[in-house]
């Protein structure tokens, strides 16, 4: 069995697919802690996380605290509004002065493409890749892989469709390099404007027919629609848009019957998913956001190893 090494974890670019099967393992085995009356293990006692976020974010900052708390790690969260970071000071400078405060782990949402990696060059802590830019969400996709698994069993020879807006989408690159590594068939549906050039080089098939990136789909992960980053109008209008592409109970009554719907979350409600959908019976949204928890746990606790062999 492959052991961990790295004291960071940046994205599923660089990682092997033994790397990620020891990521979801580990995250296995955490899940149970969140069942239990005390749901705390020592793992990382003594340790201090602190979640630097420069973008906003529920989901993915507050998993990163639940996980933190559950192996007994003390948590620091920094806003930066009310941070020197609105007085001008780099990511560097900040990653440097947290160092400086003896913490372990700094987990990043930034909204630079490689701004994790940046960070990991100047520090010698940990840093855990939170989001940056259009560039990757590994622990999203992680969650959503481990969230497949759980309910499919396997992911070696399931076909996954990734529906939305994949040129601004981290969580996309990322689930294309998980899902693929593990031995997965991505297909990407979207308008043209929203499919990015090259990304056939990524390992995915591309459509534009919304149907077919259904009916032989295994799963569906539905991506939120960033229309906060329409910079040349390539977006098409909301409700133009639900129609072409959106997952709607009737076009899911031409896909497979037992087909699993995902969204990382938040939900634009009847611009890319309907309710029914969203809270039906295919739907494991709130799965997702449980197992982001166990997901985390893992990787907090593998990459404080890996800076400890380091």
């Amino acid at each position: 069995m492959v052991k961990w090494h790295r004291k960071d974890l940046l994205g599923l670019e660089d990682l092997s697919r033994k790397e990620i099967e020891l990521i979801l393992s580990t995250a296995e085995s955490f899940k149970e802690v969140s069942s239990r009356e005390i749901k705390k293990v020592p793992a990382l006692r003594g340790k201090t996380v602190v979640n630097l976020f420069y973008e906003p974010s529920t989901r993915t900052r507050v998993s990163f605290e639940v996980a933190a708390k559950r192996l007994s790690a003390d948590v620091i969260n920094i806003s930066t509004e009310t941070s020197s970071i609105k007085k001008g000071e780099t990511l560097i400078d900040t990653g440097r002065n947290i160092q400086a405060l003896n913490a372990d782990i700094i987990v990043v949402r930034h909204n630079s493409s490689g701004a994790a990696s940046m960070l990991a060059r100047h520090v010698g802590i940990s840093v855990v890749n939170a989001g940056d830019g259009w560039h990757e969400h590994p622990t999203q996709a992680l969650l959503d892989i481990f969230t497949l698994k759980e309910k499919l069993h396997k992911i070696e020879g399931l076909n996954i469709s990734i529906v939305g807006d994949i040129a601004h989408s981290r969580v996309a690159r990322s689930n294309i390099w998980g899902l693929t590594k593990l031995g997965a068939k991505v297909i990407v549906c979207a308008p043209k404007t929203l499919i990015p050039p090259g990304i056939e080089k990524m390992g995915a098939q591309v459509t534009y027919d919304i149907d077919k990136a259904l009916r032989e789909a295994d799963a569906v992960n539905v991506l939120r629609m960033q229309f906060e980053r329409d910079e040349g109008a390539v977006f098409p209008e909301q409700l133009e848009y639900f129609r072409n592409f959106g997952i709607t109970r009737e076009r899911l009554r031409k896909a497979k019957k037992k087909i699993i719907v995902m969204h990382p979350g938040p939900l634009n409600r009847g611009i890319e998913i309907s309710s029914e959908v969203a809270d039906g019976e295919n739907s494991v949204i709130l799965e997702q956001v449980t197992n982001g928890i166990a997901v985390r746990m893992a990787v907090l606790f593998l990459v404080a190893q890996g800076r400890d062999k380091a």
